[in-house]
């Protein structure tokens, strides 16, 4: 018997969890246009926090790796078990454990889809902010474990900010509560804050107490369109520098419209930078902050679209939503990675970000999140081209070096997982990697949590 059989019918006949064989589905994520596949020796589907348990607790007492998996939507490789090992589904783990709405909070567990999430809560009048891509596909666990961002985290903050409690298994296979229902704790170590864009590599999230807040009454999307980088970049500094709590606050390059314009609901100015900002609040807080927004971006706009139907603002979201898909469609490959930079140096950044790609000569386009500095430049790259396609490491790491230099971050949102995991050191710097590397071995002495990920 082979020993990926053995692991198979030893883990089936210790734990309650099912026990299947690995299909592709388990072994890659949205990093797979890159060639990076895994291979594993089995697939857990626990139903339960329970059983979640017992299966870190026989890997533990079995060195056999542990690979925490969510919706499989990241793009550093983080759920991809690269070492082999047990890939540990949370998919069944999808329940409402409880929810309050007069006092403002939900507890869910990790499989549960992030669109779920913000459906529940927007049924009891409520808003879970957060808003990373993919949210029908991705997972509330996964999105804590890497503490993902979204559109909105301007205004309202990435996953973190709307945790106050989690229930995770540790090693060698056992249940802890970091925090709760509550609204304060400052009572030990911010152990919870650790867990959360941990990536899996200090244990694995079961459920999370979340908070919530009243949902807006209004939210109106504003977009401007202006004269190259430097003319959006600086319509950016103005909408921050007014101090108008705007909702989200995006970008999107000439490259960007060019690709996209065709589906945009209003006129595109041709060569135009976009700009989109979003105004909410009660129906008279929002209407006053389009008011100034649509002041301050109109101050040197070649053009501004302001829809006020329901249906034009949702069709207005929905092509924001679409932005990636119709750009990486354009050659069939892409290399793109989550930069952030200060945001004073965005311009400078965005503008570099597109050198980098005259200078391995393929075309590429870049939008992102303006007001919290964090750059998606994406390189188009043949699909049935191998050549093109092996430059995306390169490029990859063009980006890094870029927003290291500009005093940045080799991910604002995405995480570490496999792909950056050469470059947290430099990032860091040595010190703070050792203690870095100190709370990894503290949380997982024998590294079978997620191993060669993040740390």
């Amino acid at each position: 018997m082979s020993a990926v059989a053995s692991i198979q019918r030893d883990l089936r006949g210790a734990v309650a969890a099912e026990i299947v064989a690995p299909t592709a589905a388990y072994l890659t994520d949205e990093t797979e246009a890159r060639g990076l596949t895994g291979h594993a020796d089995a697939v857990a589907l626990p139903r339960t926090a329970e059983e979640t348990a017992e299966v870190v607790a026989w890997c533990y007492a079995h060195g056999v790796p542990v690979v925490p998996r969510g919706g499989g939507t990241g793009y550093a490789g983080g759920a991809v078990p690269l070492g082999g090992g047990v890939v540990l589904s949370l998919e069944r783990l999808d329940r409402v454990r409880s929810f309050d709405p007069l006092l403002w909070r939900i507890e869910v567990e990790a499989g549960m889809r992030t669109a779920e999430v913000r459906r529940v809560a927007r049924e009891g009048g409520l808003l879970f902010a957060p808003d990373p891509g993919a949210a029908e596909q991705s997972q509330i666990g996964g999105n804590i474990a890497t503490n993902a961002g979204g559109p909105h985290a301007y205004k309202y903050g990435v996953t973190g900010k709307w945790v106050t409690g989690l229930e995770v298994v540790v090693a060698p296979g056992e249940l802890v509560r970091f925090g709760g229902p509550l609204r304060k704790d400052v009572a030990g170590y911010d152990l919870k804050q650790l867990l959360i864009g941990s990536e899996g590599t200090l244990g694995v999230i079961t459920s999370a107490w979340l908070r919530l807040v009243p949902a807006p009454e209004a939210a109106w999307p504003v977009i401007g369109f202006f004269d190259g980088v430097r003319g959006g970049a600086a319509a950016i500094e103005r909408v921050v520098g007014s101090g108008l709590p705007v909702a989200a606050l995006e970008y999107l390059d000439a490259e960007t419209m060019r690709y996209a314009g065709a589906t945009f609901p209003g006129e595109v100015p041709d060569g135009a930078f976009g700009v989109l900002a979003e105004a909410d609040g009660s129906h008279d807080e929002a209407a006053r902050i389009r008011a100034d927004l649509l002041e301050v971006l109109g101050e040197d706009a070649l053009a501004l679209y302001a829809p006020e139907t329901a249906n034009e603002i949702a069709t207005l979201w929905r092509w924001r939503d679409g932005l990636a898909l119709v750009v990486d469609a354009q050659r069939g490959g892409k290399a793109s990675e989550d930069i952030a930079v200060p945001l004073d140096r965005l311009g400078e950044a965005i503008e570099a970000s597109l050198e980098v790609a005259r200078r391995f000569g393929v075309p590429a386009a870049s939008w992102g999140h303006a007001g919290d500095g964090n750059l998606h430049t994406t390189f188009l790259l043949a699909g049935d081209d191998p050549g093109e396609l092996a430059l995306a490491p390169k490029l990859s790491e063009a980006l890094f070096e870029l927003a290291l230099s500009l005093g940045g971050t080799i991910s604002g949102e995405h995480g570490v997982g496999f792909v950056k995991r050469n470059w947290l050191e430099r990032q860091l710097g040595p010190r703070a990697f050792e203690l870095h590397t100190a709370i990894k071995r503290a949380f997982d002495p024998q590294n079978l949590l997620n191993p060669g990920k993040k740390a």
